[in-house]
């Protein structure tokens, strides 16, 4: 069982306040609909420079329109907030208590959460953030709760800051209110659960790509989509020449929390649960995803590996194969020639 993301040491932000655990919801689902449905959508830009067209988009009978202010459509770091947010609310409801859609947010708690700095830039960055989400206004008919939205709404409705000392002085707290969609979606508990690492993803595309994978894969062993569908879910403005270059990267570094992640030979994106979530009610495993072995591989496999026991390498190798190769019995004889190659006698 993998219990941990590979390669985080590379590939993923470090980790400054080690201390925090799970985040207990997950705003791109509760933000905007109904849970199985918010995470198909590209709400959120993936540029750090002002987006500033609108965005319009249409998949299986639902459709959204963004338009943004005209200091840019909200971006998947200014979703933090809302991640913190929804969480807060979710820790009260947990515990019974009352809760409305104003939330305050103390400021250094919430970079710390984010796994953010705490330099003044930092800070700024906070308000700047609050006047895209603010700004950004969305039409659609996605169902948040038990209602269908057609009107236009914004991903806050209204925000206060205190500073101490004045305009230039140190930020406090904000304090938002959330939508009634919004909230609407948070009271119905439509919520996921994101990994501890998805702030530490480097890449606002790495983000967008776990949050559909953990929409649509969720607990199940595999998901696999096409990768012009996926690159239509993501919302990326990248040609798709250069999308799928980008998704390569992705797959190599191997560090997406919760899911393995490849680009097959036909063009489909392949993620596969790596364990870190409980599998889902009446499932007990994970279905075996490559077939079995000719007896004789074992015999071969041995002399590859003198010492080592072939089917603990067996397993080791399953839990490792991202999908089932071509010709299984040569792919686990080189996995057993790389593991003697790297990790010599038992």
């Amino acid at each position: 069982m993998v219990t941990e993301t590979p390669n985080a040491s590379n590939a993923l932000l470090p980790e400054r306040y080690p201390q925090h655990d799970l985040f207990i919801c997950d705003v791109s689902d509760a933000v905007l609909k109904d849970i199985m449905q918010h995470m198909e959508h590209p709400f959120y830009a993936l540029s750090k420079k002002p987006e500033t067209a609108i965005r319009k988009y249409q998949h299986n009978g639902q459709w959204l329109q963004i338009v943004p202010s005209v200091k840019g459509l909200a971006t998947i770091y200014d979703k933090d907030i809302l991640i913190y947010a929804i969480s807060q609310i979710m820790a009260k409801v947990k515990r019974g208590e009352p809760v409305s859609p104003r939330v305050r947010i103390n400021a250094h708690e919430f970079l710390m959460f984010s796994n953010r700095g705490t330099a003044g830039k930092d800070y700024h960055a906070l308000c700047e953030a609050l006047d895209r989400l603010a700004g950004t206004r969305i039409s659609t008919n996605i169902q948040s709760g038990d209602e269908e939205q057609y009107d236009n709404f914004g991903l806050i409705d209204a925000a206060s800051v205190r500073r101490k000392h004045g305009l230039d002085g140190r930020l406090l707290w904000l304090e938002i209110k959330l939508s009634d969609w919004v909230f609407n979606a948070i009271e119905a508990q439509e919520v996921l659960t994101l990994h501890r690492d998805y702030f530490r993803l480097r890449k606002p595309l790495e983000r967008r790509i776990y949050e559909l994978a953990r929409k649509h894969c969720g607990q199940q062993s595999k998901w696999v989509c096409g990768v012009e569908t996926l690159h239509k879910k993501s919302g990326s403005k990248s040609p798709l020449k250069q999308f799928r270059y980008l998704l390569r990267e992705i797959a190599v570094n191997d560090h997406l929390p919760d899911y393995r992640f490849a680009i097959n030979d036909q063009d489909q994106a392949v993620f596969i649960n790596r364990d870190t979530m409980p599998c889902r009610a009446g499932e007990t495993t994970r279905p075996t995803l490559i077939p079995p072995l000719d007896p004789d591989t074992y015999d071969r496999a041995r002399a590859y590996a003198p010492g080592w026991c072939v089917h603990g390498l067996e397993a080791e190798w399953r839990a490792w194969a991202i999908e089932p190769p071509n010709h299984p019995d040569k792919a686990f004889l080189g996995f057993c020639k790389q593991w003697f190659e790297k990790h010599g006698p038992a």
